[in-house]
């Protein structure tokens, strides 16, 4: 197979960007404009119920035509493609080497006995990156180097390669979506230090990735089964709706901040779907909050002689931009948050209107684009 993640910071000829999950297809191209980038293009369309099951793709032949449709519909003619699977299917360490190794004793060290530490099934059922990160020196003075552990079940990273196979797509670079989102804000992530740490808060379609970066590199990483699908249907349990895969009710509502708040919506529903829907929201959106809680009292724990700060939380994903949901957490976990915005974070030239509550949605796909410049 292609090597897999091949090297994070590698530069690639021009393609395209291809954003693959279990709800929607999203694809970006990226071209260098001098010394900023253009978005070519970017398009998007909804993945019909049955060809995810549980965040695993189930069937490839559909997906594949769904995707050859999407690139002719939208005369997108490029072969080449950077793609990711999802955070929640990886497992990511950093664990630290001797650093008198030459590359090819690293390399036996890491694949062959290093990794076999950290993986909950067999070594011959994964595929396993590494990049070195830098060096330092341990309690004892030793110089050792960090190094970055990536691995992911090889039936997941071959599903992914054999749909876009199918779709008669070249893969170029196959990463885990969280590389890709922290690409596009990595300007954003370097003002802080190095005992400064990020929790970016990537919401999804059925979960919320969870990756606390320091020195634009995940220090820790958790997927919690809370997405937009679970708050949509939150909504429409207690309102007696039909379930929803479209989350159009909750994106065009507004996050209450205070128990006194009314729930605001713009999509002209009465105030009796408010009333009876807001509690049920709320109730998801403070587990989701715990659960945000638990996993950054977790890794401060884990820093104690860091003496780490967490100095902001950052939005993304299609839930990312729900109206006030930054305040939300502003108030409950008492960290600054706000949601990113990829265009403005890589100066992106566009020629076709983003919605700012849709950009928080663009971070993983266009971070894939990048790959591919």
């Amino acid at each position: 197979m292609v090597s897999f993640f091949k090297k994070l910071l590698t530069k690639k000829t021009q393609g395209v960007g291809l954003e693959i999950t279990p709800e929607r297809l999203n694809v970006a191209q990226i071209a260098k404009q001098k010394q900023n980038y253009k978005l070519v293009k970017y398009c998007s369309s909804d993945i019909p119920e049955g060809i995810f099951e549980e965040g695993k793709i189930v069937d490839s032949v559909a997906l594949a035509e769904l995707i050859q449709e999407v690139l002719k519909e939208n005369k997108i003619n490029s072969k080449r493609v950077a793609t990711a699977v999802p955070m929640r299917e990886s497992i990511i360490r950093i664990i630290a080497i001797p650093s008198e190794l030459d590359e090819e004793e690293l390399r036996d060290l890491i694949l062959n006995h290093e990794a076999n530490l950290y993986l909950p099934y067999p070594r011959e059922e994964v595929d396993i990156d590494y990049q070195k990160l830098g060096y330092f020196q341990d309690e004892d003075g030793i110089e050792k180097v960090q190094v970055l552990l990536v691995a992911t079940r090889r039936e997941i990273t071959d599903s992914y390669l054999e749909t876009l196979q199918r779709a008669g797509l070249q893969v170029d670079v196959l990463e885990i979506n969280s590389f890709a989102l922290i690409r596009t804000i990595r300007d954003q992530l370097r003002q802080f230090s190095s005992n400064e740490a990020t929790v970016i808060v990537d919401i999804e379609f059925d979960n919320t990735e969870i990756a606390i970066v320091v020195d634009g590199v995940p220090q820790f990483s958790r997927t919690v089964p809370i997405g937009t699908f679970q708050l949509q249907n939150a909504i429409s349990r207690a309102m007696n709706l039909p379930t929803s895969r479209s989350p159009e009710i909750l994106l065009g509502m507004t996050i209450p901040i205070t128990a006194f708040d009314s729930l605001g919506t713009n999509t002209g529903l009465s105030r009796t779907f408010t009333t009876a829907g807001i509690a049920a929201l709320m109730r998801v959106l403070g587990e989701l909050t715990d659960e945000l809680r638990r996993s950054i009292n977790f890794y401060l724990n884990q820093s104690d002689e860091l003496e780490m700060e967490i100095v902001q939380l950052l939005l993304a994903g299609p839930g990312g931009g729900l109206a006030q949901l930054d305040e939300y957490f502003t108030q409950r976990l008492s960290i600054p948050t706000m949601p990113i915005d990829p265009i403005a974070s890589l100066n992106l030239d566009i020629n076709q209107e983003i919605p700012n509550t849709q950009r928080p949605g663009l971070g993983t796909v266009l971070g894939l684009g990048l790959r591919e410049v």
